[in-house]
């Protein structure tokens, strides 16, 4: 790779980071929210240095050629008996691997296509919740459905003493992740993130009662606790599963990796 493609990879790459970071949402995809200054802190300098390439290795033309001056005739004289570096050693140290070429690839997807996020492929491979130890739980809300995150569901399942969850119809949002023990059910998947998509941990609730719709399908879903799994409800054994009333298509989130409360009307 010429020195001036390189200089040509360096804009491309901090148009695209920049692209995803401050001129639309897409970052969520890949980082968390709080990296975006970041993101746009780093992609404000690759086009930086990007221009100065560009700038010293003359854009967009090849990069200029060294000619020998009237005082460099000692230095030709060099090349001829091994002296030189481009001819003494077969090749030209301003020209990058030609691997690097495969460079390209990224930085145009993030451009043209930029893949999406984490789905159920993700998901099926982990088995525990992201879960933490709930000293005290708050009432349910009082609505009818009511509201929860799938960590707060998951959380009431196998820790609240007092079966908060007993005979109350919830609603949680998530994506549709096939089970793969052939059951008849499915699960109602978030994957959350500490730092990138590459530490994402999954949530989980089994669905019964409900036909599964297409794996990666963001849906709402209304139903009560699933008994069943030798526990009783507020155990570390209960089931973490849910009676379907509806299920219901509803838009990705723009955090995808974001476990929030689904708002109601």
């Amino acid at each position: 790779m010429r020195r001036h493609v390189q200089a040509v990879l360096l804009l491309l790459t901090g148009a695209a980071v920049l692209h995803i970071s401050l001129l639309s949402q897409v970052y969520l995809r890949y980082v968390k929210e709080g990296l975006r200054p970041f993101l746009v802190a780093s992609a404000v300098l690759l086009l930086a240095l990007g221009v100065v390439a560009a700038v010293r290795d003359g854009l967009p033309f090849a990069a200029r050629p060294d000619h020998p001056g009237p005082d460099e005739g000692d230095a030709g004289d060099g090349d001829e008996h091994g002296g030189g570096d481009e001819h003494g050693h077969g090749h030209d140290h301003r020209s990058g691997p030609r691997v690097a070429w495969v460079l390209f690839l990224p930085v145009l997807a993030l451009l043209l296509y930029a893949p999406p996020a984490l789905g159920s492929f993700t998901a099926a491979r982990d088995t525990e919740n992201a879960v933490a130890r709930v000293e005290r739980f708050d009432p349910l809300p009082d609505a009818d459905p009511a509201p929860l995150a799938l960590s707060g569901f998951i959380a009431r399942v196998q820790q609240d003493r007092d079966r908060g969850l007993a005979g109350r119809t919830v609603l949680m949002t998530g994506f549709v992740t096939p089970a793969k023990d052939r059951s008849g059910t499915w699960y109602l998947t978030r994957l959350v993130v500490s730092c990138c998509a590459a530490d994402s941990q999954s949530l989980r609730i089994r669905v019964h009662g409900a036909p599964a719709p297409p794996a990666d399908t963001w849906v709402a879903v209304t139903g009560t606790w699933h008994p069943g799994g030798g526990g009783a409800l507020g155990t570390a054994k209960a089931a973490v599963a849910v009676d379907a009333r509806t299920v219901e298509r509803v838009p990705e989130p723009v955090n995808p990796y974001q476990d929030t409360t689904p708002l109601t009307p």
